[in-house]
């Protein structure tokens, strides 16, 4: 049963590699606009289904645009995904955004301000329940 996670763990790697090089080959869809950065694949065990994750730089109306524009794709991206990996079955490719880099970001921010409201002079809470 390991063994068939480890081949789809292998699969959503190659299916990664493929999808960022077909985007960085040039794509020439117009409603993908900002820079699109794919961060991870998810398959299913037998392999018929891939989630892609992307990340795309820019606003919010060219990031709608630019997932149109990649879900628009993915009927051309199966063959070639097929193709490249030996698969008999070429798998259903449907992308999402990656939100991850954002939420990094607001914690980030957050964690900015309660370090700038803090007290200069007071000393950092103990670790651990040194409250005897």
């Amino acid at each position: 049963m390991a063994t068939n996670n480890r081949r789809a763990d292998r699969v959503a790697e190659a299916i990664r590699e493929e999808v960022a090089s077909f985007l960085t080959e040039g794509v020439k869809d117009p409603r993908i606009v900002g820079f699109v950065t794919v961060t991870g694949v998810d398959v299913t065990n037998d392999l018929r289904h891939a989630r892609v994750y992307v990340s795309v730089m820019g606003s919010d109306d060219e990031r709608a645009k630019t997932l149109e524009g990649l879900a628009s794709l993915a009927g051309h991206l199966r063959p070639r995904v097929a193709r490249a990996l030996r698969l008999r079955v070429a798998p259903e490719i449907e992308f999402r955004l990656d939100r991850t880099l954002e939420r990094a970001a607001r914690i980030e921010s957050l964690l900015s301000q309660l370090r700038a409201d803090a007290p200069a002079n007071q000393p950092p809470p103990p670790d651990g329940d040194a409250a005897s």
